[in-house]
Order: C-alpha cells, then structure tokens, then sequence
C-alpha cells in the first residue's frame, strides 16, 4: 500500500487555470497551458492522481456510510496521540484537513446533522489558528452553499500541503496499510499532499512558525528558483553625485583639507561601486532613460543620504507625528514622497487630497498661452512653468466613485497613483493637478497600489485574487499574478524592482519574478490575513505583518522564515526600515511605533551556518525590540524614514475611543 502523491507544481497551475477561466483572462489562460505542458519526470502514478484532483473539482462524489465518518476521525486521533512524542507533532497536521474534507463530504452528500455532530465535537480541539476558517465552514450545511463559496473551493480544488519526515510518513503509511477503500484513506489519497524530507521530525514550534496557510505549507520545490536579491550599482549616478558634493563641501571648510576628509566621509558612494553577486543583470528588465531632471534629484538624494544620521541602539530616531484631524472612520491611506515634501491621504468618500509637508507651496502650471512665452532653453524652465499664484498647502483630486484604498507617489513627485473600490487606478499630474489616465483590468476592488523604486512600472493587489504589473504608457497590465486563493491584500517591489511581494488573506506571501510572471517563492507562517510588506535595504530580507500581531522576517535566498517578533497588540498596518537599514520599524492600530534592531538580527541570522534543511531556527520573542513610542488615541498608519533618517508617523485621531 502507498499513499500517492502528485506533481504539485501541476495541480496548482491548474487551479490558477480555474481563476483565469472564472475572470476571462484568456490570454495568460493560454500562456499557463502551456507552461503546464512542460513535464518533468512524471510517472504513471502522478498522472492518475492529477485526474483525480480534476474530477474532485466537481464536488465529493464518495458517499461513505455517515455513522463511520466520527469513528474514523477518533481512531485516526487516537493513533496520532498514541505515537511516539518525536512522530506525534507531524502526524497530529493531518487532523485538520482530514476534519474538514470530512465534513465537506458529508455536506456534499446530504448528511447535514452528521456534518453538524462531527464539527462541533472535533472542531474546537483544532490550532486556534485555524479556528476562524472553521467558523466560516460551519455556515456551509447544504450542497447548494458550496456552490461559489471561496474557502470550500479552496479545498476542493486543492490539496492540503504537508511537509512530513520519511520516517513520519512511513508510521502512517503503516497505520492506513489495512484500511483499503475506507473514507479516511480516500480523503488522505484525494485531498493530501506530502512533502517528504529526510531528516529528523519537526518538533511543535517548528511546525508552528510555518502552519497557518489556507492550504498548508508551501513545498521545498517552491523555493528552489535562484533569486537576484542584490541590488545594482549605479555608475552613472555615482560619478555626477561625488563631484557635486565635493564642491559643497569645499565651500564650508579650508580648501586645503575637504578633500581628504571626503574619502572617509562618503562611504555610501564607495560601497555602490562594489558590484554585488547577487544583483540581477542591469539588462534583465527594461529600465527608462533616466532624464537630466531625474539625474540631478538623485545627485540631491546622494547628497542628502550623505549627511544622514547612522541609526542603532545608542542613537535612536526623532519621532514627527502629523495627525489627522475630523478625520474619524473616514482615513483609509497616507504615503509621504520620498523627499518628504508632500502627504497623500486616501478617504472613503471618494477623495484623494494631498499636503505640502514644507514650506514650499503646491503650485499649478501656468495656462497654454503663458507657457508659449517661455524659452525651453532656459535652465529653470520647470520652475518658470509654474504658476507662482496657484500656490497652496493642500489640493484635493476628484475621480473615484469608491472608497480609495491605497495611495502611491512617483519617485520624481510628478505623479500620483490612486486605486479604490471601484476597481480603476487613476494616475494624477501632480503638475496641472488633474487625472491623466484611468487603468482598467480588476474586476473587483483594488486594496494596495506601489510604484516601482525606478518609476514608470506599478503594480496593484485586488479582492480578485490577483496581482499585476502594469506599466504608465500602458492600459493593459504587462503580468497577471495568479495563484493566491484569497484577496491580495497588499504588495510591494523589491528596491532592485524585478520581483513584487504579496501579502493574501490566504495568509501566505509570495514573491513573483516580474519577467516571468511566475512566483519563485511561497512563505508560510502568518496565522491572518497579511497587511503591510517591507524589504530592507540589502533587499536580502523581507519583513510581512497583519492581523495576527506578528511581525515575520524571511530570507529570500532561501524562502526560510528566520524570525518572528511580537510585541503589538492589535493588527499591524505599516512597516518601514531605516534608511541606513540598521532599525525596523512597525505601527499598529494598538496606537503604538516600535523600534527593532535589524542589525543585531541579520548578525545572529549570519553568524550560523545557512540552514538550507526543512526546519530552520526562528528567533522570537521581543530581544530585538529597541523603543515602544505610543500615542493616547491616535492609531498609526503609516510610517516614513526622511533622507536624514529622521522618522516620519501619520496618524488618524480617533476621538471615539478617548
């Protein structure tokens, strides 16, 4: 007797195929085929079984005698109980999927009260992780309220993933050797996949770190892509920023000494002539042409990142808190520009409004007829286009026919990305203070938008379960990334911009390739829904954080979780590393920012030998925690680290629970 396993990489395109379908998304519906049809080593097994999961897709067909099905579950968790404590812990994950494809089947096959019985006794012993999607199952008591219903589609059209030791796998192999064509052998052969390894069997909190996702853990094959996490020099920036900075440096002191000075002063235009290992091809995606404009702002970036503040333990950032005022249940989003000159904030009464954070004004262009008298040679020609007596501290944009979700600035501040209820993206000037494009594509809600660190690409997260790549002077997006089961929650780019984070209510995170589409890692430890995402500044590492209060930092180079942080209390919104990338930060609706020592993280993550096996070490606790700054009755939600490292808090007043 053998438990078959399939080629999960298949199945799972071809559940991607089912949501394409449902959308119409028939171009990238033809593409997936045929990567699909790119097989490798598959046997006849594998291939009987990935006929099997198709014909789940239609509903539980095997109609087992109901009395059975509760006597089943008890000697399967007698069994597990009764194991040896090193077996114990990996075969009690069984227990959950089984308990839930159990009552499906008896759902499916008219046998209400038996399905009603079973749940209520086996339900509440389960990981209270789980306990929420146990609640929701526990409304479907009829065939008909599985019809469309995405948590039981996720089931059926899915196996649950479990990562289990050779000699686990073999115990249970051994327990289920005499129970030919019963309903729990069925279930664990249709509805279960292993992942085996070899090596020792996890204990508890190892396979808690990672336990949590809709489906269960993502597999080892997930996260064997290689990842370009390093991030590309820049020369050409380089060799215009240094002499620029001589000069003003010049000026200060004596000429006859800056200059010496300047080689131990700047080290962050020496370490950016290093080319990292890591870093992908310049060439790997198509990057714009910077222009002259664009050129001397990143000279003011170099300048300014120059004079910043190195952040660690002994020297803490300044907190600047901007609260919003008579803004109660109406706020949904803020972002800070780059430079820390403007404040968008998101409301859901449609409006998009944007502050000056300085004492420049925010000015509109002058009229067609004025702008013809001036020269174009000029070298202040943006300046002169510029109405000196528009100038305001705040202007409001008007468009959306929804609440808007998710605010986003370009790198040169020109532009304004806004996506909302509605399911359009808008794309304002920022200049003549009006909508220059309206993207359609989502069929649902769009909750997050982000332009690429290089400008000109944006990618969007929406309740369709998609996320996708888009491109300014495009209407349609360049990539649709299909495979979460839930709403794409939140996303983010990597700072060297070719792959795209997501964060789903499917509480698992992922990283997509932006060239291919296609996902080259599945993180699995989050026990909600995920709401905010921030890669550090080496871009080796990625922090996610949510509902569940935990703040989870991964490696990239190998998909592993290395740590875990609590401290807050309730769902964290924002997240942000400094800009010398020494510090963490986090805000929470718990009206509290904290502080953490990512450098004293990455050292202890460093210093031991890279665990490449199935259980990597996760460090939690609270010893990475530097300072907790709270509030009186202001939840944060957003966070923004200046050039200086001087760290920037919005926050929305909430008068009612004062």
């Amino acid at each position: 007797m053998s438990i078959h396993t399939i080629n999960h990489d298949k199945s799972q395109l071809f559940a991607v195929l089912q949501v394409l379908k449902k959308y119409n998304l028939k171009g990238t519906e033809e593409l997936l085929k045929k990567e699909a049809n790119i097989a490798v080593d598959i046997d006849d097994d594998k291939i009987q079984q990935d006929s099997d999961v198709s014909s789940v897709l239609t509903g539980y067909k095997s109609d087992g005698d109901p009395e059975t099905y509760e006597n089943s579950y008890l000697e399967l968790k007698q069994f597990v109980e009764g194991s040896l404590d090193i077996y114990k812990h990996e075969l009690g994950m069984i227990l959950y999927p089984v308990l839930v494809h159990m009552y499906l089947e008896l759902v499916y096959n008219w046998h209400t009260e038996k399905a009603i019985a079973l749940m209520k006794k086996f339900g509440p012993e389960q990981d209270s992780y789980y306990q929420d999607d146990l609640k929701k199952l526990a409304h479907v008591t009829k065939r008909d309220h599985m019809n469309g219903n995405e948590l039981t589609d996720t089931f059926k059209s899915n196996q649950f993933i479990i990562r289990m030791s050779r000699d686990t796998l073999s115990l249970l192999k051994r327990h289920l050797h005499d129970k030919k064509e019963s309903v729990l052998l069925n279930i664990i052969q249709e509805h279960l996949y292993f992942d085996m390894y070899e090596g020792v069997a996890r204990n508890k909190n190892q396979i808690d770190a990672t336990s949590g996702a809709v489906v269960g853990e993502a597999t080892r094959q997930d996260n064997k892509t290689k990842v370009y996490y390093g991030i590309p020099k820049v020369p050409d920036i380089q060799t215009l920023a240094a002499p620029v900075e001589d000069e003003e440096e010049g000026t200060e002191d004596a000429p006859d000494k800056p200059k010496k000075k300047k080689a131990k002063k700047d080290p962050l235009f020496s370490k950016k002539t290093k080319s990292d290992p890591n870093a992908p091809p310049v060439d790997r995606i198509p990057i714009p042409d910077l222009k002259d404009n664009d050129k001397v702002e990143k000279v003011k970036a170099f300048r300014e990142a120059s004079k910043r503040v190195t952040l660690g333990p002994e020297t803490l950032p300044s907190v600047c808190a901007y609260t919003l005022l008579n803004a109660n249940h109406t706020v949904t989003c803020a972002e800070v520009t780059e430079d820390s000159s403007m404040l968008a904030v998101g409301f859901s009464d449609s409006i998009v409004k944007v502050w000056t954070l300085v004492p420049q004004k925010l000015k509109a262009m002058k009229s067609a007829e004025q702008l013809q008298d001036i020269s174009t040679d000029a070298e202040d020609v943006l300046v002169r286009m510029m109405d000196e007596r528009s100038g305001e501290t705040s202007r409001s944009l008007f468009g959306h026919n929804g609440t808007v979700y998710s605010v986003s600035f370009s790198p040169d501040r020109t532009l304004l990305l806004s996506c909302s209820e509605d399911a359009s993206i808008r794309l304002w000037s920022l200049q003549i203070w009006t909508c220059l494009v309206v993207y359609k594509g989502h069929m649902f809600p769009i909750w997050d938008i982000k332009f690429s660190p290089l400008g000109y690409y944006f990618a969007t997260a929406s309740h369709d379960r998609t996320a996708r790549l888009w491109a300014t002077d495009h209407y349609q997006p360049l990539r649709v990334f299909a495979g979460h089961f839930s709403d794409v929650d939140c996303i983010q780019f990597h700072p060297n911009s070719n792959y795209v984070a997501t964060g789903s209510s499917d509480r698992r995170v992922c990283l997509w390739d932006c060239t291919t589409g296609n996902h080259v890692r599945i993180m699995t430890g989050h026990k909600s829904p995920i709401h905010t995402l921030a890669f550090s500044i080496c871009g080796r590492f990625l922090a996610s954080a949510g509902s569940d209060c935990k703040i989870l930092i991964w490696d990239l180079a190998h998909g592993h979780l290395v740590a875990e942080l609590s401290g807050h209390e309730k769902s964290i919104h924002s997240l942000i590393f400094s800009r010398c990338g020494n510090l963490l930060a986090s805000s929470s609706l718990d009206c509290t920012l904290k502080l953490w020592d990512f450098t004293k993280l990455a050292e202890d993550t460093n210093s031991e030998d890279v665990n490449i096996s199935h259980n990597p070490d996760v460090k939690t606790g609270d010893s990475y925690m530097l300072r907790s700054f709270a509030t009186k009755a202001s939840p944060i939600i957003a966070l923004h680290f200046t050039r200086r490292n001087l760290l920037l808090a919005i926050n929305m007043y909430d008068g009612v629970n004062v």
